[in-house]
């Protein structure tokens, strides 16, 4: 049987990975065999254990996680402190599956659960739609950092300024805040959106909103 690739509308396939943990070797099997045959790189491994201490690249992935394994269910894993490990999006797998079982891993931030047995293709589709997600929230995630970055390369007065100018402030408002003369809020208010690389006072207000102040 042909399946389709799940290569559109994502990144390349060469640079995913789906993860499967289940401690059935003929199911790992089957499952590396199945992922492979549409270009999708697997890593599989037996117990969660193994899979955590495994290095895990900076690369759009998912994994697929069998509810019932041997010792610590695979609902349970996905509680702290196994969640720290794993921000990407979760399959669960199960051949016992019922109502609570999948209410529980979609409470928890399951990407979805599939019963057993399912549709080969059925199962290629929600990889391609998790690693979609996946990639999109690690564009996300850098897009943050990088604000994050230039947000802190900003002087505390910089930071002080600006966040009264995203307050919606003017400048002769912010200077009687800080007791500063204009001249000089209007020196801080152009550094700091220089750095920020905002040209407008709704930019500063989308960026800032990425980066809440450390209490």
């Amino acid at each position: 049987m042909k399946h389709d690739s799940v290569g559109a509308g994502s990144e390349s396939l060469r640079d995913s990975i789906v993860y499967v943990v289940d401690d059935d070797e003929s199911i790992r099997g089957s499952l590396t065999t199945l992922l492979m045959s549409v270009g999708i790189h697997v890593r599989a491994f037996e117990s969660a254990d193994e899979f955590l201490a495994a290095e895990m690249p900076d690369v759009p992935s998912c994994l697929i996680l069998d509810v019932r394994l041997r010792g610590a269910s695979g609902l349970t894993l996905q509680q702290e402190p196994f969640k720290e490990g794993v921000r990407f999006p979760i399959i669960f797998l199960t051949g016992h599956g019922d109502i609570e079982m999948s209410v529980k891993a979609m409470k928890a931030g399951a990407f979805d659960f599939m019963t057993k047995p399912f549709k080969d293709q059925d199962l290629i589709d929600t990889i391609a739609a998790a690693l979609k997600r996946d990639s999109e929230l690690r564009r996300q995630y850098r897009i943050v950092a990088g604000i994050r970055q230039t947000y802190d390369s900003l002087t505390a007065r910089e930071r002080e300024v600006i966040r009264l100018v995203a307050d919606g402030l003017l400048n002769k408002q912010i200077a009687d805040r800080l007791r500063l003369s204009e001249v000089t809020v209007k020196i801080h208010r152009a550094q700091a959106m220089h750095k920020l690389n905002a040209d407008s006072v709704a930019d500063v207000v989308k960026k800032l909103q990425q980066v809440p102040p450390v209490q």
